[in-house]
């Protein structure tokens, strides 16, 4: 199987999936093509895939530039401050947004550019150490600072599940990005709706879709046999 028909395959997983849970929204796939050729996303691309994530910048830039300019990138790793003068307008959704430090460079870089930049708050809901993101109370915590913003936009939450078997423990973590979304949702209402959930990959999007995520991050199922 090439990976035109790997990418429709997992496509037509989700929407089955999607369907059989009653999932009344669009649930979007990204398809995640750090360390990916060039070519390789070309094949995908034949596939119907105009959603990609990438994880480091420079290489992100770079595929933009080779690539068609309907594509839709998504950064969705580790962010540092120092790279966001060349971030800013480069993406249609930051996921990786960890911390309030954060979210106020982006902010600041935005208005010095005179743009409005869609973003992801990243919580860690599984409480591991060696995981990114503010705890579900921090952001919390953070909301009225957050709610001063002027140019950026929250359009959701997004979270990584621990790497583990046990269903529970993803169920979990998924669901309390979700409890997050509606504490935060009362605090933002009706200005900002916060639509999106950005949880799930390879081994674990069934388990989102069921706990009510709107993007599914997923790489290995595509790009890899």
């Amino acid at each position: 199987m090439n990976l035109k028909e790997r990418y429709q395959k997992i496509e037509e997983e989700i929407s089955d999936y999607s369907a059989l849970r009653g999932v009344p929204y669009p649930v979007k796939l990204v398809a995640v093509s750090k360390g990916q050729a060039v070519d390789a996303l070309r094949e995908v691309m034949i596939g119907g895939c105009y959603e990609f994530g990438e994880s480091r910048v420079q290489e992100a830039l770079e595929k933009q530039a080779a690539l068609s300019p309907s594509i839709h990138w998504h950064m969705i790793g580790p962010l540092q401050t120092n790279k966001l003068p060349k971030l800013i307008g480069k993406f249609v959704l930051i996921h990786s947004v960890s911390s309030l430090e954060l979210l106020q460079g982006i902010d600041e870089r935005s208005k010095r550019a005179g743009l409005i930049t869609n973003v992801l708050l990243q919580s860690n809901t599984s409480g591991e150490e060696t995981k990114q993101g503010l705890s579900p109370e921090e952001w919390e915590k953070a909301w009225p600072a957050i709610a001063s913003l002027q140019s950026v936009k929250i359009e959701g939450l997004m979270t990584i599940a621990p790497l583990t078997d046990d269903h529970q423990i993803i169920r979990d973590a998924f669901a309390n990005l979700r409890k997050l979304q509606e504490r935060l949702q009362e605090k933002a209402y009706p200005h900002t709706p916060l639509y999106h959930l950005s949880m799930g990959m390879s081994h674990d999007w069934r388990i989102a879709i069921e706990e009510g995520a709107t993007i599914l991050r997923i790489g290995n199922q595509i790009f890899s046999e």
